[in-house]
């Protein structure tokens, strides 16, 4: 099912500044919420749905690319297959600002002390790579394999940073939280302000043995493979996000995005512009004033295109659907034709008599008598 528009998913302008597409976002939060819908999956959905718009809108450079390219020039941390935790917890300033705690505090327990809720360890930095694409590829869309080097999760201990399961104490800041509590205003508007553990960084609990593979870390560094799909029609540094494919975290922490930046292989004889392809083409005199049929080159093949006779040089045609798909797959551009009349610059003795002969002829004129047609029998008397 395609995807609704994420300005229409918050109820937002397209113009809505941060403060709007925050405010939206709780609300669309607050009213669908699992906690306070329990078992509807269709609240579940929207909750998921607004996630995704609000993760995509939030962030300046996200937006600008959504704003250009629509669906498929972005993509979000999250969709429908996201954990409600997960996304809780990667949004838990927003929550906590527009008071989620007073709503959905005891569900937290619920749902095991908050700990499904709250981070484990720091995340792990985004990863960025520029990936060069030729027309061809960009026209059809591509699978690359990437050979990069980043953070990975430790094999050892499996991203806890422990030596085994007995190396870890709980933390005596949070007590075990993962999490600490103030108390901010009073009377009335007293509210209570929850925020990740400084020392535990929101696991819990602190390490007593390290790993002696990755020293406490929970990750290593490692070159991998990895396989991205990249669609058809994207620009010149364009940048795509992978969710889970950057660097580990630490202790257990979410994986950060690996961003691809796209960068446009020049062709060797077609100009892009947007959607659409450009084509110099140049012919000779001869051809422009007795018409001729040339092949012209697309993006895979080559197709047969007719010069009329009296082709003026400037003259541009459109091959219609002959560019690049859009990257929202919409449309086709198309590839315009520049035609471009060729002159010599040297003359053999006898292409220069031929020319004199011609140069007072009155069809050699820039305004000839649209009503003499004496200049194409001349044309084919001295080139035959």
């Amino acid at each position: 099912m395609a995807k609704r528009d994420y300005y229409e998913v918050l109820g937002v302008a397209k113009n809505a500044d941060n403060d709007a597409i925050k405010k939206a976002y709780r609300k669309l939060a607050l009213q669908y919420h699992p906690d306070k819908n329990p078992g509807d999956k269709a609240a579940e959905e929207k909750f998921k749905e607004g996630a995704e718009a609000y993760d995509i809108l939030s962030d300046e450079k996200k937006r600008s690319l959504y704003d250009k390219h629509g669906h498929q020039g972005v993509s979000s941390s999250f969709g429908q297959n996201q954990n409600v935790d997960d996304i809780f917890n990667h949004f838990n300033d927003i929550f906590r600002d527009s008071g989620f705690e007073s709503f959905f505090g005891s569900s937290s327990s619920q749902r095991g002390g908050g700990g499904q809720r709250r981070q484990r360890g720091q995340r792990g930095a985004d990863l960025r790579v520029k990936v060069k694409l030729n027309l061809e590829e960009i026209a059809t869309g591509v699978e690359k394999k990437l050979k990069i080097r980043r953070y990975a999760q430790c094999p050892v201990c499996k991203g806890n940073g422990a030596a085994d399961s007995n190396s870890f104490q709980a933390c005596n800041t949070c007590k075990g939280n993962g999490e600490v509590r103030q108390q901010m205003g009073g009377g009335f508007f007293t509210q209570i302000v929850v925020s990740l553990c400084p020392t535990c960084h929101g696991d819990g609990r602190i390490i007593t043995k390290c790993c002696s593979n990755c020293n406490c870390e929970g990750r290593v560094q490692a070159e991998e493979t990895v396989s991205v799909k990249i669609p058809s029609g994207v620009t010149d540094n364009i940048q795509l996000s992978i969710r889970g494919q950057g660097n580990a975290g630490i202790r257990g922490g979410e994986t950060g995005e690996l961003i691809i930046q796209i960068e446009e292989i020049k062709h060797e004889v077609l100009i892009r512009e947007g959607d659409n392809l450009i084509y110099d083409l140049y012919i000779n005199f001869a051809d422009a004033a007795l018409g001729t049929t040339v092949e012209i080159p697309t993006i895979t093949t080559k197709v047969r295109f007719k010069i009329e006779p009296g082709t003026q040089s400037g003259k541009i045609v459109r091959l219609k659907g002959k560019g690049l798909t859009n990257i929202n797959g919409y449309s086709l551009g198309d590839l315009l034709v520049h035609i471009n009349v060729w002159t010599p610059t040297e003359l053999s003795g006898e292409e220069r008599t031929i020319l004199l002969k011609l140069k007072n002829s009155k069809n050699f004129n820039p305004n000839p008598s649209k009503n003499d047609k004496g200049f194409f029998e001349k044309m084919k008397e001295f080139f035959g």
